[in-house]
């Protein structure tokens, strides 16, 4: 019965690299977002479905919000991240310990506009050497904002986590679930193989090329107990496919097979990758370029 259900949307906003998509990879018990340490590593949206028992949450991970959208790509993840804000009925804004920047005060204020119950959380405290600075800083965060929730977390030791998910809960409205029990992600394999590929090439390659890449699958096809995934990952310049392929070919094997190993796990088969490297000039700044790659509003 809905009166016995609840069920919404609740979206995880911030900065760049204040662990979003690692909090959303541990509530779930399974990867669907990429990490790197590289700031915007998340591009999308991406949707990540928890149902427990009467309560279905729709988590909404997105890309960090930034002021600086110097690029199309960087507007595009802006809008991506926007437009979560609006639709959702929670927001979760995720906030680096006690490192409050100009960044997040704009994101909060975006947050406050939208009306949405939101929840603060301050992530990565299990870094902090003292933590008795975390007590003054949350209570200067308290003043003057209607936070349902102020938390201290650590996503990647689980520390709150569960306490976050208790508070959301509370928020969610009451209604039928919205997906079947069994779905985690509304993202296709397809989907979530080029971001394997591009995860792997930010985690390896983040200094050298951290923005100038994008993958397409172009094959993805079961074949007897193999699945076949063909990936062309675009560059926007010579010397970076050099870069990309390496010194005999040696930095793509690395990245083709951490890849790979990835995907096997994720897609339950064995898996036959191949990687191709294209030169795409000026992509990142070209709105119908990012159409075509899959960045589409």
């Amino acid at each position: 019965m809905s009166e016995q259900q609840r069920s919404g949307y609740v979206a995880i906003v911030g900065r760049s690299n204040v662990g979003k998509s690692t909090l959303l990879n541990h509530i779930l018990g399974q990867k669907i977002s990429i990490t790197s340490r590289k700031p915007q590593t998340t591009r999308h949206q991406v949707l990540g479905i928890k149902t427990d028992a009467s309560t279905q949450t729709i988590f909404v991970d997105t890309p960090g919000l930034h002021k600086q959208q110097s690029k199309a790509i960087n507007r595009y993840m802006n809008r991506a991240a926007s437009s979560a804000i609006r639709d959702v009925d929670v927001i979760v804004m995720v906030a680096d310990r006690t490192a409050w920047t100009d960044e997040d005060s704009w994101v909060l204020e975006q947050v406050k506009a939208s009306g949405a119950p939101a929840i603060l959380v301050l992530n990565k405290v299990d870094l902090l050497s003292d933590k008795a600075v975390l007590l003054p800083r949350l209570q200067e965060l308290a003043e003057g904002n209607e936070f349902k929730a102020i938390l201290p977390i650590s996503a990647l030791n689980q520390h709150n986590v569960a306490e976050l998910e208790a508070c959301i809960s509370k928020q969610l409205p009451w209604g039928t679930h919205l997906f079947p029990e069994d779905q985690i992600t509304d993202r296709s394999q397809r989907f979530l193989a080029s971001e394997i590929v591009r995860e792997k090439i930010m985690r390896q390659l983040g200094d050298e090329l951290p923005y100038a890449v994008a993958v397409e699958i172009e094959e993805f096809k079961e074949k007897g107990p193999t699945l076949h995934i063909s990936a062309i990952i675009f560059v926007e310049r010579k010397g970076q496919k050099r870069i990309l392929i390496g010194e005999g070919g040696a930095r793509m094997r690395s990245i083709g097979s951490e890849a790979r190993r990835d995907m096997e796990a994720m897609f339950d088969s064995k898996i036959m990758l191949r990687l191709w490297v294209k030169v795409k000039r000026g992509w990142s700044d070209d709105e119908r370029a990012l159409r075509s790659l899959g960045y589409a509003d």
